[in-house]
C-alpha cells in the first residue's frame, strides 16, 4: 500500500492518541510478555516420545 493510499484511507485516525480504558488499567509489562511466551500445549508429550523411542531402540538392538 502506498503512502498516499494509507493517508487517504486512514489519515483521520493515523495519529490519534491511544485510547486508555478507565475500567481496565494497563497490564504490567511482565504479565504482558508472559501472554506471548511459548508454552507446552501437550504437557509430557516430549517425554512420552522419548520413552517410546528408547523402548523401540532396545527392541531393535
Amino acid at each position: 500500500m502506498k503512502e498516499a493510499e494509507v493517508q487517504s484511507r486512514y489519515g483521520d485516525i493515523l495519529h490519534m492518541p491511544r485510547p486508555i480504558s478507565k475500567a481496565h488499567p494497563p497490564m504490567p509489562r511482565e504479565k504482558r510478555a508472559a501472554q506471548f511466551a511459548p508454552f507446552a500445549a501437550l504437557t509430557g508429550h516430549a517425554e512420552a516420545l522419548a520413552e517410546t523411542a528408547h523402548k523401540t531402540e532396545r527392541q531393535h538392538s
